[in-house]
């Protein structure tokens, strides 16, 4: 029998919440967090309820605003960044730097707030947080340069980002855009992560950044946070049905955007014998349950690889360990070692599985299904936002899993007989943010990698987001408007000559640098 597993020592939500009352009390009420606008902690907003994704245990839900509120705060972060653009580099530099110092003092705490409002383990709740920090240290050491004949945008950055990177992806880029002098303003996920980002806020607060963190619907809110003429630059990073409305409005009053959207990532295999390696990719590659926006949930494998590949991929995929990310063996044992948890929630876990089902009714194979039994949980605990991971092959055209990310732990495999065949499949979406093609040959590869449509292509290894001065897009309908990584964060979100023409996916040109 496994052992009976026990919730880890002080790290229950009543123990992290009790330690935001006690970091940052001004942002925190008994039973809710607030918002932050006009330099002030709100008592505002309808607070909803929400739930752990994790066992189901209540958290704190955001506090919504309407969009009457949601205004007065984008007017007021407009007179913020009006005073902030004029603050001297170096002290922006300073205060940027000493919310690092505050972030990093109370990095376990954040990380354990991801770790309860999103699901992600411990291992990889901590990376986000670190590279949210080490990220922006980077822009406080080299933003002179990148700020040479630039100038702050006219009004503050509207940013609304997933919830599943809210340290990492949003985090950072307040912090970088604040640091290039702008005013920024976020709303914070609908699905979850508003803890850690009140706390991380605060922290950011303290030291006299100007930032707005509101909470709200994004029909209600979308008003103010995107078609307002206060905002200087809108900030989007989610899928392809919002993505497209925020595209239309920025379009349509010709403002400052960068829209980063979904893609269906994809993984060749051509003419390949590393087997070995691709086998100890595998379980790397089903990090946090693929609830990423460079996750691989598709493979295109030529048909007569097609065993070979089976034997490499099944091995790999029978190890991957799931569970709560906070069950162990013995209160003062280790945070366990897991590939993921849940995903965000019972109502996505639910349209994953109708999904397979559909699949699988309509002519999908199901090659590998992992089983509860094999998962890590508490004795009786809620396991409904939990999703076995499942690897189906040839998803008929008529289900989502053929041409859209699934955003979950579900992999579907396509074979190929030519090199046709094998581009038509990797292009399924229309655009990707990154690819991967696996060939013994650099020839091969040097030939086919040109007409993927992804961003960053791997030869044989996976792409990510990246860090400090690594770029970052996304090709076709993944992304629409500046790039960012590296400088062009800095550049997308300021000033420069008159006739410049920023790198991005516009629609009258595409440019890299």
């Amino acid at each position: 029998m496994p052992p009976t597993l026990t919730l880890k020592s002080g790290t229950s939500w009543e123990d992290a919440w009790q330690r935001c009352l006690t970091v940052a009390p001004e942002a925190f009420r008994d039973d809710r967090v607030l918002n932050l606008w006009n330099a002030a902690w709100q008592p505002d907003g309808r607070a909803l309820p929400a739930v752990s994704p994790v066992d189901g245990t209540p958290v704190a839900g955001p506090p919504r605003l309407d969009r009457a509120t949601a205004r007065q705060a984008v007017r007021a972060a407009l007179d913020q960044h009006r005073a902030w653009r004029h603050v001297p580099l170096p002290e922006r530099r300073a205060r940027v730097a000493a919310t690092l110092d505050a972030l990093a003092e109370h990095r376990d705490l954040l990380a354990l707030l991801l770790v309860w409002e999103i699901g992600k383990p411990w291992r990889l709740a901590c990376a986000d947080v670190d590279r949210a920090i080490d990220g922006v240290r980077w822009y406080v050491d080299g933003i002179d340069t990148m700020l040479e004949g630039r100038a702050p945008l006219d009004g503050p950055v509207s940013n609304i980002a997933s919830w599943n990177y809210p340290m990492s992806v949003l985090v950072h880029a307040l912090l970088v855009q604040a640091l290039a002098g702008n005013a920024v303003v976020a709303k914070t996920p609908t699905d979850g992560g508003v803890a850690c980002l009140t706390l991380a806020t605060a922290l950011a607060a303290r030291e006299g950044i100007p930032v707005t963190l509101v909470s709200g619907s994004g029909g209600e809110l979308s008003e103010a946070l995107v078609r307002a003429p206060e905002i200087g630059c809108v900030s989007f990073v989610g899928g392809r049905d919002t993505g497209a409305a925020v595209a239309t409005a920025v379009a349509d009053l010709g403002k400052r955007h960068i829209l980063e959207q979904e893609g269906l990532n994809t993984w060749g295999i051509w003419n390949y014998s590393g087997w070995d390696a691709l086998g100890a990719l595998i379980p790397k590659l089903f990090d946090y349950g693929k609830q990423r926006c460079t996750a691989y949930p598709r493979f295109v494998v030529q048909r007569s690889l097609f065993d070979a590949f089976l034997a490499a991929y099944l091995p790999a995929v029978r190890t991957l360990r799931i569970g709560h990310p906070l069950a162990v063996e013995h209160p003062d044992d280790p945070y366990p070692a897991l590939d993921f948890g849940p995903v965000i929630n019972a109502a996505k876990a639910k349209e994953l599985d109708d999904q397979v089902a559909e699949a699988i009714d309509r002519g999908a194979v199901p090659l590998h299904r992992g089983t509860p039994s094999d998962a890590r949980f508490l004795p009786g605990q809620d396991t409904s936002a939990y999703v076995q991971p499942v690897t189906l092959l040839n998803p008929p055209r008529s289900s989502p899993l053929h041409h859209a990310e699934p955003f979950g732990p579900v992999d579907t495999i396509v074979l190929v007989d030519t090199e046709a065949e094998l581009l038509a499949a990797m292009n399924a979406s229309n655009g990707a943010l990154v690819a991967t093609l696996s060939t013994d040959e650099r020839a091969t590869f040097d030939r086919l990698a040109p007409h993927i449509r992804a961003f960053k292509i791997g030869h044989g290894v996976p792409r990510s987001r990246g860090d400090r001065d690594e770029l970052f897009g996304g090709f076709g309908a993944s992304w629409r408007g500046a790039f960012v990584g590296g400088e062009l964060l800095v550049r997308a979100v300021t000033r420069g000559p008159a006739d410049e023409r920023l790198p991005g996916n516009f629609p009258d040109r595409r440019l890299t640098r």
